[in-house]
């Protein structure tokens, strides 16, 4: 027997209840390490232990949300919900992979979590209808994990150039929370930056060739000029010129900075803000 509340089916509710406590819990722990100590001061080390468990357990029940909400019969409901949960799903995957690489990354996963419990209730509350009928397609399916790779980089990217604002900010200051104090020092925070920009710079230059070249076949119309490729293109632009800048003239510090939040906040309204307008405001699928 299936219980079913507001029209969601009783499994659903409890996995909606258990990932976004999870989600909540690491955001608790976050919070913890984010109160400032002396350099000296120890470190909360029960706090990273559970922070380790709980994280690959927070990751699997989303995916598995993820999977139950955007894979529907007739292809890929992609609605601004499950778009945006998706995105920051594959962006908390990430840093925590490159923490398994670079150990001090995984204190950003802490500043992720209130995004991703957000996330987790946004899915819960926006209804969704935005079905694409890909048919299988595998052109369609390539675009499509490349593009959303290229977001999620892009987002790490921005958040990785946020934080890195916040540990120059913290270290004249001389106070550190634990969770700066675990992060790579900055220059190196800074080379990391780049490497991920010009990762994401290649998957964007593929999503945007892909879809100039392929339109037709990809989504069954030609070309056309709408908000998401306007800015989609703006975007491809701000990073190419941004990575020119750093190869070329040195370009470095807050002016990668600047330029690596303009060039999100393009992509932003290229993919998430056409969604909100057209899903959102418009009632238009």
């Amino acid at each position: 027997m299936s219980y079913r509340v507001n029209g969601t089916e009783m499994p659903d509710l409890l996995l909606y209840f258990s990932t976004a406590a999870c989600w909540l819990l690491l955001s608790g722990v976050a919070w913890r390490t984010s109160r400032p100590v002396v350099a000296a001061g120890p470190e909360p080390r029960a706090d990273l232990q559970l922070e380790n468990v709980l994280v690959p357990v927070a990751l699997v029940l989303h995916a598995m949300l993820l999977y139950r909400r955007v894979i529907v019969p007739g292809g890929l409901d992609l609605g601004v919900a499950n778009a945006v949960s998706m995105l920051v799903w594959l962006t908390v995957m990430i840093y925590w992979l490159g923490g398994l690489a670079y150990r001090g990354l995984t204190g950003i996963l802490g500043l992720m979590s209130p995004i991703a419990f957000t996330a987790v209730l946004l899915q819960a509350v926006v209804t969704s209808g935005h079905v694409v009928t890909y048919g299988g397609d595998p052109l369609f399916a390539l675009h499509f994990a490349i593009a959303m790779l290229a977001y999620s980089l892009f987002i790490v990217a921005t958040v990785h150039a946020v934080v890195m604002l916040a540990e120059e900010k913290w270290l004249h200051r001389g106070v550190l929370p634990p969770f700066v104090r675990r992060l790579p020092p900055l220059l190196e925070m800074e080379a990391l930056l780049f490497r991920i920009l010009l990762a994401a710079f290649v998957l964007l230059t593929l999503t945007v060739v892909s879809g100039v070249f392929f339109s037709e076949q990809l989504f069954g119309k030609p070309l056309t000029f709408s908000q998401k490729t306007v800015f989609a293109i703006i975007s491809w632009f701000i990073f190419g010129g941004l990575l020119a800048g750093h190869h070329f003239r040195g370009w470095r510090g807050r002016t990668a900075v600047h330029w690596t939040l303009a060039g999100f906040t393009a992509l932003l309204l290229a993919y998430v803000g056409s969604k909100v307008v057209l899903e959102l405001v418009l009632q238009r699928g």
